[in-house]
């Protein structure tokens, strides 16, 4: 059985550094993880791609001969990727052992994991190859409802983490926003939106708070513990780990002189 997280969010959310800072994190540790990118118009990378899409279609190629913009080249990227799993993408899987941990760094386009079919196609091929999957997703109140989006589209657990937390200088800031109560957003948002929407926040509100979407695990790449913690609820809800054979090491007591 395989491990993977399909890291998604907004553009600029800071899927990549993630990425990036999972691998220096866990190679002193001598754990291996295979980071694979999914991203047709990423150019260049902080971490050793094990997979690149861009080997299958860049968006550079598109674009210049089909002639499309940058999301519609991306969406014929992303669908003849889809088309090409039983073949492209299960060669590249042959690589790997059964306990490989794999990595996938999407593109930031929310409408890929919130609306159209083809990452929940891919993870749904990636389940039949036996992965265990996490996915991550970033932001707050409009983060939540992506997040439930794309919870709902791809039918995996999920953990939320709220990223670049090295860049806030004052973190009372966004202390409560990590595990804030349903009430105290409710009367945050009737306060800085419009009274003709106080039923919508209302309906949010509680939408948000019925599927315990509303909790946040700050991440500040600054800290290694702060890294490991990320990695050790991901972990935990992919069950890693928990079917490997306990290593034992015999030691030879030392002869007497």
């Amino acid at each position: 059985m395989g491990y993977a997280q399909l890291v998604i969010g907004p553009a600029g959310s800071g899927k990549s550094t993630y990425c990036s800072s999972l691998h220096q994190h866990c190679e002193p540790l001598g754990r291996s993880i295979h980071i694979v990118n999914l991203d047709p118009a990423a150019e260049s990378f902080d971490y050793p791609v094990a997979m690149d899409i861009r080997e299958l279609i860049s968006l550079d190629d598109v674009m210049e001969e089909l002639g499309l913009g940058p999301n519609g080249g991306l969406m014929y990227c992303m669908e003849h990727l889809e088309e090409n799993l039983d073949d492209w993408l299960t060669e590249e899987l042959d690589n790997y052992l059964d306990d490989d941990y794999l990595v996938f760094d999407c593109p930031g386009q929310i409408e890929l994991f919130s609306h159209v079919p083809v990452l929940c196609n891919f993870v749904e091929h990636l389940k039949r190859k036996n992965f265990n999957f996490i996915t991550d997703v970033t932001k707050f109140i409009s983060g939540c409802m992506a997040s439930l989006s794309a919870m709902v589209q791809l039918e995996l657990p999920h953990v939320n983490i709220l990223s670049k937390m090295d860049l806030v200088t004052n973190k009372r800031d966004v202390e409560n926003y990590l595990d804030p109560e349903s009430r105290l957003l409710l009367s945050e948002l009737n306060e800085r939106m419009a009274p003709q929407f106080r039923k919508l926040n209302k309906s949010l509100i509680e939408l948000v708070d019925e599927y315990s979407m509303v909790g946040f695990i700050p991440l500040d790449l600054r800290k290694e513990s702060s890294i490991q913690y990320v990695l050790a609820q991901i972990d935990n809800c992919i069950q890693f780990g928990e079917d490997a054979d306990v290593k034992i090491r015999d030691f030879d007591p030392e002869d007497d002189e």
